[in-house]
């Protein structure tokens, strides 16, 4: 499970936010107890904040160390692809990352200092019995190794000035290595598209592969999630995506899957059967409203983390979705029984009206300074003011307790149009 995340430098973040997964009411039921860590991880976090306020780019910096990690031994050969803060002489800074994590009740630190030319610093650590180990940890070219990990010592003859230390490391078999890194790689990104380079957002499984194979009818009446079930069994695979996808009310009764045996990598052709008072209606996936293909879209990624306890991270949870649904999937993650791998949900969201189902310490909210630099503050202790459990969060938000709001001043805009003078 995610602990922490750090960044400072990324797009519109100059100094240092931090999202914390910390519980601060670990009393209440809902987070994830670790008495050997002596903390309790929450399973959502919410951000909130007014347009242009960078609350995509705390989830785009997380999703970009993700990215790194996988493709900076391939692609980084002719520069490595940082977004620094544009003004002042941020861009000739460099960008900071630190990445904390629970694996096997274990707590990781991944810490990444670097710029557009080179790698300036990298660092592994792990956390047995509370003291801080080295896996590995880089200055420049230079790269120390935890002793006993020789099986490491082979990331030397491929680093380079802009090669990730822990891109080359996960390739050999050292589990305090790619236990980090399969937990890392894990994550998926909805709703923000790579803009570098133009792809689509990331997800391990998309939702068309869970309804490939015919359902079996005894399988659909079973549970959601059953922890102890067999894992990759197609079926009830399928059956789990299809109780999601009805549980959005759609009107939607199964699936059609069309693909070419011959070629896995084809376009496959999807069909949403539709209730009507003629029978079922197949209705081509283009022709769906976008309401409907958001939610279908979004029901492979959420599968798969739920499966696998791992984490994701939705930009404008309620874009093109009814409140209700929004409500629906935080839900997933909060309730021990639909999320019994304690996978995690981070998402940024317009919708105040979901505030009525986080808890005090799943908001944080961002704002913009009038240098355009993102702050990000959690609401437990935003401003200095503790927000107590009972206080009504959305209307408080919307009474502007905690700032964070756009800011509607109509003077200018009265004055251009000649209605004041």
């Amino acid at each position: 499970m995610l602990i922490r995340f750090e960044v400072s430098n990324f797009r519109s973040i100059r100094e240092p936010v931090e999202l914390s997964m910390v519980a601060v009411d670990s009393s209440r039921e809902g987070p994830q107890e670790f008495p050997h860590l002596g903390v309790s991880l929450l399973h959502v976090a919410g951000v909130l904040g007014p347009n242009a306020s960078g609350k995509s780019n705390i989830i785009a910096a997380l999703s970009w160390v993700r990215d790194a990690v996988r493709s900076s031994l391939r692609l980084w050969d002719d520069g490595i692809p940082i977004e620094p803060f544009a003004f002042g002489d941020s861009p000739d800074r460099s960008s900071e990352f630190t990445v904390e994590s629970e694996i096997n009740g274990v707590r990781f630190e991944y810490v990444l200092e670097l710029d557009r030319q080179a790698v300036q610093y990298e660092g592994l650590f792990h956390y047995p019995e509370r003291k801080r180990r080295r896996i590995f940890e880089r200055e420049g070219s230079e790269l120390k190794l935890q002793r006993g990990l020789g099986a490491l010592s082979g990331t030397r003859e491929l680093l380079t000035n802009r090669t990730l230390a822990l891109s080359i490391a996960r390739r050999f078999e050292e589990p305090l290595v790619s236990d980090f890194t399969a937990d890392l790689l894990r994550i998926q990104t909805l709703g923000m598209p790579d803009r570098a380079r133009g792809l689509p957002t990331v997800s391990r499984r998309p939702t068309a592969t869970w309804f490939e194979q015919e359902p079996e009818q005894d399988l659909l009446q079973e549970s959601l999630f059953e922890v102890d079930a067999p894992r990759g069994v197609d079926s009830e695979d399928r059956a789990q995506a299809l109780a999601l996808l009805r549980l959005a009310d759609l009107g939607i009764d199964d699936v059609l899957v069309a693909s070419d045996p011959e070629n896995r990598r084809a376009t496959r052709r999807v069909q949403l059967t539709h209730r009507t008072v003629q029978g079922a209606i197949p209705l081509d996936f283009s022709a769906e409203s976008a309401g409907t293909r958001t939610w279908f879209r979004l029901i492979g990624p959420v599968l798969a983390a739920l499966k696998d306890g791992s984490l994701l991270l939705f930009d404008e949870l309620d874009a093109s979705l009814h409140p209700t649904l929004s409500q629906q999937l935080i839900a997933l993650f909060q309730d021990p029984a639909t999320n019994p791998r304690d996978a995690q949900l981070i998402f940024t969201t317009h919708d105040t009206s979901l505030l009525n189902h986080l808890n005090r310490d799943e908001v944080w909210l961002t704002e913009k300074s009038v240098d355009g630099e993102t702050r990000l503050g959690a609401l437990a202790e935003f401003a200095g003011e503790r927000v107590r459990t009972s206080v009504n969060l959305e209307k408080a938000y919307l009474h502007g307790r905690f700032g964070a709001l756009p800011d509607t001043d109509r003077t200018e805009l009265l004055r251009a149009l000649g209605l004041i003078a």
